[in-house]
């Protein structure tokens, strides 16, 4: 249980509250330890999926944790971002991204339940969403210009583009699972 990969999953975990409340502290520097802390946290995400395949330490517990840390943390940033630059701009895509990462938890659950999980597999559309998806948090977070370049319209882009490639893969999703969910509804 106490393998590499599942602690890098638990500082994810841990780091949630911690990005919380330095979100809210009114001090000059604290988006920019907030991006950081996302930052952080997306390379854990990727990292301890990565020490778990290469050194074989894969296990039930990170299985579950790894997307349960990824899901909170992105969620927890958009509702974050939306409550303080409250916009219908920022709001929707955030909708967008979180109602559907219930919605493809809950499938994939339920294709589990049944012995179809392979049929709701992580794919390419996901990990391109996913990198759109973090960038943008990241660059929304920050705010302001970085580097003396205004960002947050490139932000804003880059979490549509990530929001429309949610929807797909969720359609994708819906898609493969639809024979399962046809049959079980008699």
């Amino acid at each position: 249980m106490w393998n590499i990969p599942n602690i890098l999953t638990f500082v994810r975990i841990i780091l949630i509250p911690v990005f919380v409340v330095i979100f809210y502290l009114p001090v000059p520097w604290a988006r920019l330890v907030c991006a950081l802390i996302f930052t952080l946290a997306a390379l854990t995400d990727w990292l301890d999926g990565y020490l778990a395949r290469r050194w074989e330490q894969t296990s039930p517990l990170g299985a579950f944790l790894d997307p349960v840390a990824d899901k909170l943390m992105v969620a927890i940033a958009l509702v974050l971002l939306v409550q303080a630059e409250a916009s219908v701009l920022l709001a929707l895509p955030a909708a967008v991204i979180i109602g559907r990462e219930i919605t493809v938890s809950a499938l994939r659950e339920w294709m589990a339940e049944i012995g179809a999980r392979a049929k709701v597999a992580v794919s390419m559309t996901g990990k391109v969403k996913t990198a759109l998806q973090m960038t943008s948090i990241v660059m929304l977070i920050l705010g302001g210009p970085l580097l003396g370049v205004p960002i947050e319209w490139l932000a804003l882009v880059l979490l549509y583009l990530a929001a429309l490639l949610t929807l797909w893969s969720m359609i994708l999703y819906l898609r493969a699972a639809w024979p399962s969910l046809r049959g079980s509804s008699g």
